[in-house]
């Protein structure tokens, strides 16, 4: 996919735009559209690794990421994708059994995980679409012993938002002293996550999704429980060790070479979210979310089949997953967006031909959402 460029005073700045797509029409649920200036804080020369501005970096970087993952503890800066740290909840979180709670593509990724790190894996599965119940989840813990108890905050390819705090209370209450690992991909800086008060061990996001950064980063906080359990495993691995990762932090360095183009970046959108403020934030992807939310019951309205996968108390406020009329399949509903200027999401995996997903997160608009399901609506009723 081309990108173009833009020329300025002293150079060219890359826009974040596919060639024939137009800012403020690219909707995908991840990764997300970048804004110009986020990207062309990238250009800013590189310095050493090592050396005194790298700890000023890193040191800048630590406010605004606390503020984002609501927490007082380090926040960990990996030059991994998502994937990488979820690896690393997995070999850093014991080495005795997992629950993974399953609830769609994403969830279930912490399983295929587990079993290739050679972890005992026990799976609590419900349909996709669905919530995770923690009713259901106390019940199962009654039933076993555990390390750690994986779950999704926002699944990604379902657009279904779990309760993590009831969840969390959950684990605490009748885990035995499992920790609570939670993959926030989609959800952080765009749906509502409190690490510390919630009691959350592990929790990781990447940079592609609610804060609309490039990819090639992502960030997890963690509590003083899995530290010390870290601390007990013998093969915990070394790229994703989390007690090098924190002893590194102290220094405010990493452990390897870091993608300071990319922090470049993360600091500039950091200095935006903040100026736009979490709590403000939050309600803009939630009025997002109810925005698709009416827009498919008109569309009911006018004699047309649409429907929201989640259930209304499960919706997700970054992502919605909107299932199609029998006579219409995902793919040509994606393409025929595409033709006329607009990127949206296909269906994930075994909903590809009878969903198509909605990426309303990062720093798009509702305004820019109503005039991408202004199109939508043509397509779909053509």
């Amino acid at each position: 996919m081309a990108y173009r460029g833009v020329q300025k005073p002293g150079g060219w700045c890359v826009t974040s735009q596919p060639e024939g797509v137009a800012r403020g029409r690219f909707f995908l649920p991840g990764p997300t559209e970048v804004h110009p200036d986020v990207l062309s804080a990238q250009a800013a020369p590189v310095i050493s690794h090592r050396g005194p501005e790298i700890r000023t970096l890193v040191g800048e970087l630590q406010s605004g990421l606390q503020t984002v993952f609501r927490t007082s503890r380090p926040v960990l800066i990996s030059t991994s994708s998502a994937t990488g740290l979820m690896e690393a909840a997995i070999r850093n979180s014991g080495a005795g059994r997992l629950l993974c709670l399953v609830c769609g593509a994403f969830s279930e990724r912490f399983a295929i995980i587990g079993r290739a790190c050679g972890r005992e894996v026990e799976v609590l599965e419900v349909p996709w679409g669905e919530g995770l119940d923690p009713d259901t989840v106390a019940a199962r813990l009654d039933g076993g012993s555990f390390d750690a108890v994986t779950m999704v905050h926002s699944e990604t390819s379902t657009g279904v938002i779990n309760p993590i705090r009831e969840l969390a209370e959950v684990v605490r209450e009748r885990g035995g002293g499992a920790l609570t690992v939670v993959d926030s991909v989609s959800g952080i800086a765009g749906a509502e996550l409190q690490t510390d008060s919630w009691g959350l061990d592990f929790v990781l996001t990447g940079a592609q999704k609610a804060l609309a950064l490039p990819p090639g980063l992502s960030f997890a906080a963690w509590s003083d429980r899995m530290l010390e359990r870290a601390r007990t495993v013998a093969g915990r691995g070394m790229y994703f060790d989390l007690v090098g990762f924190a002893e590194q932090l102290e220094r405010l360095q990493t452990p390897s070479t870091p993608a300071v183009t990319l922090m470049y970046a993360l600091r500039t959108q950091l200095s935006r979210i903040s100026a736009e403020g979490m709590e403000e934030r939050w309600d803009r992807h939630s009025a997002m979310a109810t925005r698709c939310h009416s827009w498919v019951n008109e569309m009911a309205e006018r004699g047309v089949a649409l429907g929201v996968l989640a259930p209304p108390a499960r919706r997700c406020p970054t992502v919605t997953c909107l299932t199609l009329p029998p006579e219409l399949r995902g793919p040509a509903v994606v393409s025929e967006m595409r033709a006329r200027g607009w990127v949206i999401g296909g269906g994930y995996g075994k909903l590809k031909d009878s969903t198509i997903r909605i990426g309303h997160m990062g720093d798009h608009t509702l305004e820019g959402l109503e005039a991408l399901l202004d199109v939508l609506g043509d397509v779909i009723d053509a």
